[in-house]
């Protein structure tokens, strides 16, 4: 059998993945998946036979090599250009991920720790201030990582309108190649812009420590794009979205409050729970045998992260949330050498900006019916469009 593709979460389960990965994953973990371009590939959907995937070095992330599964999503036939180390291999991918690693200190870190609590406290004293109802997208989840990512990158904050919105367009599933092109024009020259500026006068950032390595403007520029594309629109997505989960389970909810303490542990199992990211493809470099079947060179397998964090031989009960549950082990940021370079960023917002959100309003609701919140279904990125919340005073 050959299947597309599950996209469609259920209406009335907006925190489960797409309907059919349960019984793909319970029936045939690995099976034969057909593309929108016409290829015939795989779809894994186990949650040992994903890290096992994207662990194996014959399975390649080059962009030149991969189909991509994903409705409306463009696939290309082209190598990555110079920085988006994303879709390469080594030795070129690894050149690329030690220079980046080397950037992401523990001394950076610690520091954008307490940028990130002192940039949350602000917001929410602003969210405070006006009263509610207000959209949670739009007054928390959007700009804390968005001034996090500028404290990072050392943008000017009143500069992020020149990149946010083209960088959203980037994700959309229906958006036509020409505005999608556009806006990648749009965010290279912003990036274009921004570099010169850090050549001529060096801050204490990330990219003006990348301009005294050997890269290239042009792969600094790249760098930037993938580092921006990365830290703004998936943290975004899982503070609105985790939120919107807490607010489902008021066991969970006040869990959380009573003991801001597991935090760290609760992050993990919203991560594993939501999967907002829908999986991740590459590509056979030569015939590899994989759960007794030949999988050929050249045929992409793209791995399914939702059905993997979602799979009962790893995590019992798996579509339940549990924030005590020992949630290590899923693979949201991936596995193997292009897990997320910026996890750690992400957890730390998460682990903030929750805690401290229920804290200062521990009577939070929604402002509307569950069932009418808008979903992100025409993004690559899940989540909600906006997230309508109320509290009393």
């Amino acid at each position: 059998m050959i299947a597309v593709l599950p996209t469609q979460r259920p209406a009335d389960r907006p925190f489960d993945p797409p309907e059919g990965l349960a019984e793909l994953r319970a029936q045939r973990p690995l099976t034969r998946l057909s593309y929108p371009d016409g290829h015939v590939g795989w779809l894994v959907t186990s949650h040992a036979l994903v890290r096992e995937v994207l662990a194996d070095p014959r399975f390649s992330a080059r962009a030149e090599l991969r189909h991509l599964p994903f409705p409306g999503a463009s696939g290309g036939n082209q190598p990555a250009p110079p920085g988006i180390f994303t879709a390469m291999d080594a030795p070129e991918h690894t050149r690329y991920r030690r220079l980046l690693t080397g950037q992401f200190t523990v001394r950076r870190m610690r520091r954008l720790t307490e940028q990130i609590e002192v940039i949350t406290a602000g917001h929410l004293d602003a969210m405070e201030r006006h009263g509610g109802p207000v959209d949670l997208m739009d007054v928390l989840a959007q700009p804390v990582p968005a001034q996090v990512i500028c404290e990072l990158l050392g943008v000017p904050y009143a500069d992020r309108a020149r990149f946010q919105g083209h960088a959203l367009d980037l994700f959309r599933l229906d958006a036509s190649p020409e505005r999608r092109a556009a806006a990648y024009a749009a965010v290279q020259e912003f990036l274009r812009e921004l570099l010169a500026a850090k050549r001529a006068e060096p801050t204490e950032d990330l990219l003006s420590g990348l301009t005294a390595t050997d890269l290239s403007d042009e792969e600094l520029v790249n760098i930037g794009f993938v580092l921006l594309g990365a830290g703004l629109d998936t943290t975004a997505n899982m503070i609105a979205l985790g939120t919107f989960a807490l607010l489902a389970h008021p066991d969970q909810f006040a869990a959380l409050r009573a003991e801001p303490g597991i935090a760290a542990q609760a992050v993990e199992e919203l991560l594993r729970y939501l999967s907002i990211i829908p999986g991740t493809v590459r590509t056979a470099l030569a015939d590899v045998e994989l759960q007794g079947q030949r999988i050929k060179a050249g045929e992409s397998v793209t791995v399914s992260v939702p059905a993997a964090n979602r799979d009962p031989a790893r995590f019992a009960d798996p579509d339940t949330l549990d924030l005590l549950r020992p949630a290590s082990g899923h693979v949201a940021f991936g596995h193997g050498v292009h897990q997320c370079l910026g996890q750690q960023l992400a957890r730390v917002e998460l682990q903030v900006v929750l805690p401290a959100l229920l804290t200062r309003f521990p009577t939070l609701r929604l402002a509307l019916p569950a069932e009418d919140v808008a979903m992100r279904t025409d993004t690559l990125i899940y989540g909600v469009h906006e997230l309508p919340v109320a509290w009393q005073v």
